[in-house]
């Protein structure tokens, strides 16, 4: 068949380079058999209304307002996991959509909406009756209105990928992740290459660039998958991720100048893995039961930088109240290994409501600060301390003597901020917890049978990872 020619363009007021539509293929997508380029809403609805699985359907660049009242729909319509239907902007960014609403999702599955500017002043909902819709490579900059939420999902297998969310001052989360009725979670939601910016709202909460769930949704799984997204000057609450929801993973994002840090507020066994949080204030709070903290990178935060949190209940259940759902429950059975908390205000700690934190372990860590307590735990009960080393002017604290070895780990700032070990460190091979297994350190080097203690595995070779830059995400990532 052959195929018809693209329409392409400037992108208009989105700040972001213009990239012909070919570069906005669905990656491992089947090739398209239809296809259609539109210049006007009303001709966009058509196009969508009469498409089938592998349609490709272009709006041309310009600026669109959707009626009030009205909406983009998109309506009991099927692609295929190997065909979806895509509907893209001809460049990234190009296609500006204004007006209260822009598109509305039901009944759909495996539709990709890609390349667009979302200037609308109403929450883009992907409802729980959908699956399998994919938003990726838009700009969002809604308006900036008291309260809206700019993204909800509650559909399962929802993937938001390589977007860039950025300007409000009010109050309302960037994105949201829920799911049907009071208590569910959308289920296998992926979360990555996303560039998070610019949130300024000035309250004390309710300003987050993700919230996971809510409080009376605790208790449900989610098996959600947070990484490889970059968050700068996220300063609309002290959360940054919010996880209210258990069973999810929060790997490889990087925190940088942010008020806001990784919070597992409420829910069980969540892993927080190979994070940077740097420059900012807050670090990484936990509560709840059974979660894995494991080779992040805490350096030069104003706040603290790990927090075992207590509760206002030993543990959140199904029969409790509203209010007390709303309230911490203390972190119990944690395990918190091969870490790096370098240059923070305060580095390790823990807080004083009822219910202390219980048989947590806190072991293979490396602690170095220049200032105050480096350990400053409130009341705990069967705490495991073993093999953490603490070094700098800052003192001991209250770690108990027989948990740590107070030794220089000869670390190295490189060029990218982040602090190794040189050659003949003492961290070197010194791990000592065997389960659970980490197979690689925070730059994806292999931790071997032998391991090294605080995030960084020692090696000669270049990193794999490192802490994100704009570049590697949002809508021209790669």
């Amino acid at each position: 068949m052959k195929r018809r020619t693209f329409l392409t363009g400037t992108a208009l007021g989105a700040a972001l380079t213009a990239v012909p539509i070919v570069a906005l293929r669905t990656a491992g997508a089947a090739e398209t058999e239809a296809s259609a380029t539109v210049s006007s809403l009303k001709d966009l609805q058509k196009a969508i209304d009469s498409a089938e699985p592998g349609a490709r359907i272009v709006l041309a660049d310009g600026t669109y307002t959707v009626p009030s009242g009205s909406s983009i729909s998109v309506a009991g319509k099927k692609g295929t996991q190997d065909a979806p239907i895509t509907i893209s902007s001809a460049s990234r960014g190009g296609a500006v959509l204004r007006g209260e609403r822009g598109f509305a999702f039901s009944k759909s599955s495996n539709i990709t909406v890609s390349g667009f500017a979302f200037r609308q002043s109403t929450t883009l909902e992907i409802p729980a009756d959908c699956s399998r819709i994919r938003l990726t490579r838009n700009d969002f900059q809604h308006a900036d209105v008291e309260g809206v939420h700019w993204v909800m999902v509650r559909a399962d297998n929802t993937t938001v990928d390589r977007n860039h969310f950025h300007g409000k001052s009010t109050l309302g989360v960037y994105l949201g992740i829920e799911g049907s009725g009071d208590t569910a979670m959308a289920q296998h939601v992926h979360i990555h290459r996303n560039h998070f910016s610019d949130h300024s709202f000035a309250g004390a909460n309710g300003g987050e660039p993700i919230r996971l769930g809510v409080s009376p949704r605790a208790l449900s799984g989610a098996q959600a998958v947070v990484e490889y997204n970059l968050f700068e000057r996220c300063d609309g609450d002290p959360e940054a991720i919010s996880v209210k929801s258990s069973d999810n993973t929060v790997r490889y994002n990087t925190i940088r100048d942010s008020l806001g840090g990784i919070v597992l507020r409420h829910g069980n066994r969540t892993r927080v893995e190979s994070n940077y949080l740097l420059g900012g204030k807050e670090g990484v709070r936990l509560y709840g039961n059974d979660h894995l903290i494991v080779n992040n990178f805490l350096a030069g935060l104003s706040g603290r930088a790990l927090v075992v949190g207590s509760g206002s209940t030993r543990d959140h259940n199904s029969d409790e109240t509203p209010e007390e759902r709303r309230g911490n429950d203390a972190c119990d059975r944690a395990v918190i290994v091969h870490n790096t908390l370098y240059g923070n205000a305060e580095s390790l700690g823990g807080e004083t409501r009822d219910f202390e934190p219980t048989k947590v372990v806190i072991a293979d860590n490396l602690l170095v600060g220049e200032s105050g307590s480096l350990v400053t735990m409130g009341k705990t009960t069967g705490f495991t301390w073993q093999s953490n080393i603490l070094w700098g002017g800052a003192s001991d604290g209250n770690i108990p003597s027989g948990g740590f070895k107070r030794v220089d780990p000869l670390l190295r700032k490189e060029s990218d901020g982040v602090y190794r070990l040189s050659a003949g460190s003492p961290a070197i091979g010194k791990a000592t917890l065997g389960s659970p297994a980490v197979a690689d350190d925070i730059d994806g080097h292999p931790r071997g049978s032998t391991r090294d203690i605080g995030a960084d595995e020692y090696a000669t070779a270049a990193p794999q990872r490192r802490p994100l830059t704009a570049a590697d995400v949002g809508p021209n990532a790669s």
